[in-house]
């Protein structure tokens, strides 16, 4: 403006200097808010900032933490993946996403994310460190739901035993290892071990379909037909 005056550019010039000292006084509260652990006015901020700066990568990027923090892992995704787009070879996003993918019980699509990161960097550790973890149990995982397809239950039993001791520490592979070997017993006929399986499965998750018909196919053979 000072080498080209103009009445209408200025007025254009100072509403966007305006909003862009309120955009950073709002990053500040953000910033602000997520140092006292305050996530949902980090968010609300963020959500504010992100209306104008809205291919902000880092801002993205710090909303998914908060995202994260208050047990919206869906929403952290969505914008863990448009960061990973922003920002050229972002690793950590990947990682993130896959990290995230895996806490949810969902393997397939956290090994897709975690090649992604390998593929910029192949030498990234807390990448290396998680693919070989979550390759190593979806190839037990498939192992096992072969062994079902051919009818080898006891094959099945034993693959989804150690998905177990392959994860211990994220309950959903344990839960869903649980179901189908509770629904393993039933079709191989062990009755009394499918029911004690299945009730596990149903203390942990009460309207878990599958158990809940793997039961029942246990209690006809065992000719309890009440329950």
């Amino acid at each position: 403006l000072k080498s080209n005056p103009s009445n209408n550019e200025e007025k254009e010039a100072q509403t966007q200097l305006t909003k862009s000292d309120e955009l950073q006084r709002l990053h500040s509260q953000a910033l602000s808010a997520y140092q006292r652990e305050d996530y949902v006015a980090a968010i609300s901020l963020l959500d504010e900032i992100l209306a104008v700066c809205v291919w902000d990568a880092e801002l993205r990027e710090l909303r998914a933490e908060c995202y994260i923090k208050e047990g919206e892992p869906s929403k952290a995704i969505s914008d863990l993946k448009a960061a990973a787009k922003l920002k050229n070879d972002n690793t950590e996003a990947f990682y993130k996403i896959s990290r995230i993918y895996y806490q949810l019980g969902d393997h397939e699509l956290s090994l897709s994310e975690v090649r992604e990161c390998l593929k910029l960097d192949q030498d990234h550790k807390q990448c290396f460190s998680l693919y070989k973890q979550v390759k190593k149990l979806n190839k037990q995982i498939e192992s096992a739901e072969e062994f079902i397809r051919e009818g080898r239950y006891e094959d099945a039993i034993s693959k989804y035993d150690s998905v177990m001791k392959t994860e211990p520490e994220v309950p959903v592979y344990a839960t869903r290892a649980k179901e189908r070997i509770c629904h393993c017993l039933s079709k191989n006929q062990q009755a009394t071990e499918a029911i004690k399986v299945c009730t596990e499965v149903l203390q942990l998750e009460p309207t878990n379909v599958n158990a809940l018909k793997d039961r029942a196919e246990a209690y006809l053979l065992e000719d309890l037909y009440e329950e």
